[in-house]
């Protein structure tokens, strides 16, 4: 936990440096889409991951230069986690948390009512599994599904298009993929098991911005 309070007050920190005259917070909804990754092990194959859910945060950033800006975000995603196997699906509840900061690169960045723009970040990513522990669970030759968190690095990339509602207040929709490696902690892969390495998980979303 001293890790994780740690990176958010350096992104933090980070975020309020750069501030100058024109900032920008808002509120984000969405949806998180999930891969999954393949399973092998000796007695079949499967997919482990994690279900659609819901996504909301925030964030928080600077408008740096006429194309550039920078913006320090937070998500909340509600995922549960899953293996399925020949149609049975083993389920168990989870979430996670994103805390990350992106530079974005913005087209007719003044004066115009609608920017179109892209972002590349990273930060991190906290999975966790919030589910009752089990003594037996469905697809247990494959991986076993836990009551713990793990941390792990995270790249994010995304586009998306910002429209001007009225003076100084607009609307964003946009898509990101949210990048990291597999938390082998929260889905353990069972004696024999391998599994895939990476996790995109894709959230479109929509939010509303003011600027000053």
């Amino acid at each position: 936990m001293r890790r994780i309070a740690f990176t958010t007050l350096f992104l933090s920190a980070l975020a309020v440096n750069c501030f100058g005259q024109q900032w920008e917070f808002g509120g984000i909804g969405g949806a998180g889409f999930l891969s999954n990754v393949n399973v092998t092990a000796p007695s079949g194959s499967a997919t482990a991951g994690f279900q659609t859910g819901g996504a909301f945060g925030g964030f928080f950033g600077q408008n740096l230069y006429p194309h550039w800006s920078g913006e320090l975000r937070y998500m909340y995603l509600q995922n549960d986690l899953h293996i399925e196997s020949n149609g049975a699906n083993a389920t168990f509840t989870g979430n996670a948390q994103v805390v990350h900061y992106d530079i974005l690169y913005h087209t007719n960045r003044k004066g115009s009512k609608m920017q179109a723009y892209v972002a590349v970040g990273g930060g991190m990513k906290i999975y966790r599994g919030t589910g009752a522990p089990q003594a037996y669970q469905a697809n247990y030759q494959f991986g076993y599904m836990t009551n713990t968190q793990q941390l792990k690095p995270m790249g994010d990339v995304g586009v998306g298009l910002r429209f001007e509602l009225r003076p100084r207040v607009f609307i964003r929709t946009e898509i990101r993929d949210y990048i990291t490696p597999f938390p082998e902690q929260i889905i353990m892969p069972a004696p024999g098991a391998k599994f895939g390495s990476i996790l995109h998980d894709v959230v479109p979303s929509v939010s509303l911005s003011y600027e000053k």
